[in-house]
């Protein structure tokens, strides 16, 4: 049985969750995007980095393809923040780029295959991922859970709504 359809029906719903993202941050002034607008304090472009550290380079390049971490900023929660001096449009541009590896990963990997890079903390937050399939998943809950939040976000920095009710 091929996984075809799985990897057609998962990587649909996942890249349009990924075209809402940046969706959402189209217009928005370099201001906008690093405003703030929830207690919690992250941004629009903080949003943006950690969906590309956190979501596609780590659970694609360092899980699936078995990569290093090597890339990972300094800090605690560093993967939300966006140095003053960093032009926006590169913060995006490396999302754009953390999606074309990924989609290249996926392309080249059976979803039955299990992870190369397991790690022990998943056990430890209840989180079970035997195969690419449950990454995919997982990946595609996490970004439309922020494509949401920018949606938010987008509303009470300029009023647009993406869903208009």
């Amino acid at each position: 049985m091929t996984d075809e359809p799985d990897r057609a029906l998962l990587t649909r719903h996942l890249s349009a969750q990924r075209r809402h993202v940046l969706s959402q941050l189209d217009g928005l002034a370099d201001e906008q995007l690093r405003t703030a607008v929830l207690p919690s304090g992250w941004t629009p472009l903080g949003l943006v980095r950690h969906l590309t550290l956190s979501d596609e380079r780590y659970w694609f390049e360092v899980v699936v393809a078995g990569g290093s971490l090597d890339y990972w900023p300094e800090g605690e929660n560093a993967d939300w923040h966006v140095g003053d001096d960093e032009a926006a449009g590169d913060v995006v541009e490396a999302y754009r780029a953390a999606i074309a590896v990924s989609d290249g990963i996926l392309a080249a990997t059976p979803l039955d295959a299990p992870p190369a890079r397991p790690e022990a903390w998943w056990s430890e937050a209840g989180m079970h991922f035997p195969d690419v399939r449950s990454i995919v998943l997982h990946v595609l809950v996490e970004t439309a859970t922020h494509a949401g939040h920018l949606d938010a976000a987008r509303e009470s920095l300029d009023g647009r709504q993406y869903i208009v009710l």
